[in-house]
């Protein structure tokens, strides 16, 4: 089936921000006396907090309050953004201009509440861009659950077959696949494992190879 429109992750996708997220959840979980590794980090990427506050009482006991902590990284990370700004990665805005020359529609399925993913976009001028925009908070059961893949096809008036998903992670991509979409991973902090790969349409080295694998696609 031909696609129709492109969904995107947000953070390591559009943004250059996985490198903030990772950092400031060490030390935020630092500041509570928690020493979280960076693979313990990168298991959070895209990871809806009913997911990811029993991951982390697993590693860390019960004692972890996921609340708390995931309170202050986001003001952390608030701080730095507001003191450096926002990066867009590489290859973003030729990818959405391609894909609008393609004649299909653009999507943003984030973990983020709408609040700072509109603030985020509007900052590197790219909220106008996407024909709708989907956040953590609109879904019962957020990524790696299909939740909010389906309802951003559902926002489209289109099949998930009929969507391609750009994701950088695990958990977004198991989220695309389980909805049914075609799942395009462009690896940001980590590279796929053997069993991730299975669930791959296409892995591209940057946001510069998607046009390429769109072609296919229509």
């Amino acid at each position: 089936m031909k696609i129709k429109a492109v969904i995107f992750d947000m953070d390591g996708i559009i943004l250059d921000t996985e490198t903030l997220l990772e950092k400031y959840w060490r030390i935020a979980a630092k500041d509570f006396g928690f020493d979280m590794s960076r693979e313990q980090a990168l298991e959070l990427r895209s990871l809806a907090g009913e997911y990811a506050s029993p991951l982390l009482k697993k590693y860390f006991g019960d004692g972890f309050d996921y609340t708390a902590v995931r309170s202050r990284r986001k003001q952390l990370m608030e701080e730095d953004i507001s003191k450096n700004g926002l990066k867009k990665k590489k290859g973003v805005d030729e990818a959405l201009e391609y894909i609008k020359k393609l004649g299909l529609k653009r999507a943003l399925a984030t973990a983020t509440d709408i609040e700072r993913a509109e603030k985020y976009l509007k900052t590197v001028e790219l909220f106008d861009k996407f024909d709708c925009v989907c956040c953590g908070p609109m879904v019962e059961h957020g990524k790696p659950s299909p939740d909010i893949y389906l309802l951003a096809a559902e926002k489209l008036g289109l099949a998930p077959e009929e969507c391609a998903a750009v994701e950088d992670s695990p958990n977004g991509i198991t989220s695309a696949y389980r909805a049914g979409m075609k799942p395009i991973m462009v690896p940001d902090l980590s590279e796929p494992g053997e069993e991730l790969k299975k669930l791959l349409y296409k892995r591209c080295s940057s946001l510069f190879e998607l046009p390429a694998v769109l072609d296919g696609l229509v």
